[in-house]
């Protein structure tokens, strides 16, 4: 089959390319825009108790005004705030109300501080129903813009924080970051090109190949999403960036190592491609498809955000797989040996490198290096029981001097840490009998009795005065471990507990969303890692043949998470002393290692299979394999963990996590995992690893490698082979 597509591509390259810029301008001309969004509740079921709640006060508090921005007014000097400045604190409120700035319904000043050092003013917005309305983004800026004179001639500082201006501050830091991203990824990825390969045509390549493709994933990305209505993460452009890049890098590197390797065994230019596709072009697809139904898997999480980040990276790896079996070889095609210009490096192996001498000491003591790599990587995973979650996207993904992370630190030196975002309480009667001002100021009570509750507004009734809603400030931050506890382990239990007879009570605002996305995660840790390993053991099964073989590679796979997630958790928690790690953090780290890991284990075991075919011993058969194979897996693997440490230079701690994390695990998939660990032991399991198959005998008949006499003479000689 791959060698049928091989020569029809070859035969027809201009063909070929033609085919892929029509397709491309199609797509790219009728596709709408990519958009993405950064509200954490609109990526719940229905089901969960906040969004049941957010539907009672739409319902029932349909004028409720909505908290968009906080003012945070302090003295300029840091001193205790005076009659005079409140006054002015009255006035500039008054005077930002009267500019009638559209989003901004109510400029209304608060209380100053029991410590008098700071007093605030709540604008009051309208609830977003649009994550891509950016209008309130606007709003914050016009405020931002006119607070500034009004603050002349007092003796008062301010900054806006709340959840209006940290999604502009989001937004500003997004648009740098993606920047950066970009630019980085395509930098890095010239740069280790011209080094592996020393030729400047290869290493402009991948960036005019996936340049062109880039635009067209993203595009039927954004179809998807528009037919079937999914919502995308804030961070999911960057993440596009690095996959379709770092991917299809991957690919072309396949593609070109087996290419060189053809050329250097006499094949014909042309020949050389066929042949290169035919052997690489399965073990491409394998690959592409682990990718693809891992990231598939995510389609099953209870998370919206998940649920279409999922098939977003399936379709770039998908249109990725194509470019790699169609485009690169019509391309490659046509240069011929002028691709490797000015290196004359294809026409004879080196001998004596590295990987050669990796080779041959994995052949000569395969259970040495299967335990040490086991052992490092076990070593790593033991940082994994430290692991906490963090689920402030919009915070801990800012940078500390942004306004609205400035302004939010200052308001806590007055107020209890939540009151930037209020939980609610909404008490609703099951009878449609109105509910009695007794019982409500009982029920207020009870919930301010709660430990971790700094204060309970009075009830304030619906329309129809069956429900009663009560504004609900936390003593801790809204996404700190200890306010989600507070909501989880004690408000609403004593919520749902101390509701009078005939009532119910329902607990919402960001923190219950956060409370009910920690329980959606649990949920899909346990739905979405186990459907996806089975997914993955079946491609390796189909690929190899084989029962035994898929057991211990995604034993391999697994040892990699878990000393991916240990590494990452001792940096940024226990060495960087952040709250937590992003709480989607493991499962995009679980699918990335486990998908890209498994890429480059298939490259590895078929590479196996292939010299175990021509008649070597289990032994020789690794150490040719690595030999052969290391090259390619350790210059893709570099490449791959290059592509995603460029997300680190975005600025902000939640791309740094997934940056880091990513880059490491494909590291360790690389050159622990299937330059080692997977070949040695390979090694050691010797022909059982294709049982029940028969994977590692030779294409026309003979006898098993190993059985003859003369086995080990013909290793010996096949090893030293160009």
């Amino acid at each position: 089959m791959f060698s049928g597509l091989g020569r029809f591509v070859v035969r027809r390259p201009w063909w070929i390319i033609l085919a892929w810029i029509v397709a491309a301008g199609a797509v790219i001309s009728l596709a709408p825009k990519l958009t993405s969004s950064s509200d954490e509740a609109s990526f719940l079921p229905d089901h969960y108790e906040s969004i049941r709640a957010a539907d009672v006060q739409e319902t029932e508090f349909p004028k409720q005004q909505n908290v968009g921005a906080i003012i945070v007014f302090q003295r300029s000097d840091g001193g205790t705030l005076t009659a005079a400045d409140s006054a002015d604190v009255a006035r500039i409120s008054k005077d930002l109300q009267a500019k009638k700035i559209p989003q901004v319904q109510a400029v209304v000043p608060g209380a100053v501080s029991p410590n008098k050092l700071v007093q605030t003013s709540v604008v009051a917005m309208p609830k977003i129903t649009d994550p891509e309305d950016t209008a309130q983004q606007d709003a914050v800026k016009d405020l931002r813009s006119d607070l500034g004179p009004e603050l002349k001639n007092t003796d008062l500082s301010a900054g806006i924080t709340g959840s209006a201006a940290q999604a502009l501050d989001e937004s500003d830091a997004s648009e740098r970051a993606g920047l950066l991203v970009g630019v980085g990824t395509i930098v890095i990825i010239i740069v280790l090109l011209l080094v592996i390969f020393r030729s400047p045509i290869i290493a402009l390549l991948p960036v005019v190949l996936i340049g062109l493709i880039s635009p067209m994933a993203t595009g039927l990305i954004a179809s998807a999403n528009k037919a079937f209505d999914m919502k995308a993460d804030s961070s999911i452009q960057e993440l596009l960036t690095v996959v379709l890049f770092g991917v299809g890098t991957d690919y072309i590197l396949f593609l070109l190592f087996r290419y060189r390797e053809a050329l250097r065994a006499g094949e014909d230019p042309k020949g050389g491609m066929v042949h290169a596709v035919e052997r690489v072009g399965e073990a491409i697809t394998s690959a592409a498809g682990a990718v693809i139904v891992a990231f598939a898997a995510l389609t099953l999480s209870s998370l919206g955000m998940l649920r279409s980040m999922g098939p977003a990276l399936a379709i770039a790896v998908f249109v990725t797989l194509l470019a790699g079996l169609t485009l690169v070889p019509a391309v490659v095609s046509l240069l011929g040996t002028k691709v490797f210009w000015p290196s004359k490096s294809w026409q004879k192996e080196p001998q004596g490198t590295g990987f050669a001498r990796l080779g041959t000491s994995i052949a000569r003591k395969p259970a040495v290096w299967a335990l040490v790599s086991a052992l490092f990587m076990g070593a790593l995973a033991l940082g994994a029981l430290g692991y906490r979650a963090n689920f402030d996207l919009a915070g801990s993904s800012l940078p500390k001097d942004k306004e609205s992370m400035v302004a939010l630190d200052n308001l806590q030196k007055g107020f209890p840490a939540g009151s930037t975002d209020p939980t609610s309480v909404y008490l609703t009667s099951k009878d449609d009998n109105p509910l009695p001002e007794a019982r409500t100021a009982v029920f207020r009570a009870q919930l301010a009795d709660v430990k971790g509750v700094g204060k309970v507004s009075a009830a304030q009734p619906g329309k129809d005065r069956t429900t009663a809603a009560f504004s609900v400030i936390l003593a801790d931050p809204p996404a700190s471990d200890r306010a989600l506890e507070t909501v989880k382990d004690r408000l609403r239990p004593t919520a749902h507990q101390d509701a009078p007879p005939g009532t119910e009570a329902l607990v919402g605002g960001t923190t219950a969303v956060y409370v009910d996305i920690n329980k959606a995660v649990d949920r899909d840790y346990s739905v979405v890692f186990p459907v996806a390993a089975l997914a993955i053991m079946v491609i390796l099964g189909l690929l190899l043949r084989s029962f035994v073989a898929p057991w211990y590679l995604m034993l391999s796979v697994a040892l990699g998470f878990g000393a991916t997630l240990g590494a990452t958790s001792l940096l940024f928690q226990q060495i960087g002393s952040q709250p937590g790690l992003m709480f989607m953090l493991p499962v995009i780290m679980y699918l990335f290692v486990v998908a890209l890991g498994t890429d480059y284990n298939i490259l590895m075991v078929s590479r196996l299979r292939e010299e175990a075919r021509e008649g070597r011993t289990p032994h020789d058969a690794a150490g040719t394999a690595v030999r052969h194979s290391g090259p390619t897996i350790g210059s893709a693997g570099v490449i791959l963990a290059g592509t995603f440490a460029t997300l680190m230079l975005a600025g902000n701690s939640t791309l740094s996590q997934m940056g880091f994390s990513l880059s490491f695990g494909i590291l360790i998939a690389a050159f622990v995992m299937a330059m080692i660990f997977t070949p040695a032991l390979t090694a050691l399991i010797g022909h059982a690893a294709w049982w029940p198959g028969h994977g590692d005998q030779k294409r026309h008949g003979g006898e098993r490698p190993g059985a003859g006499p003369d086995a080990g003479a013909g290793a010996g000689a096949g090893s030293t082979r160009d």
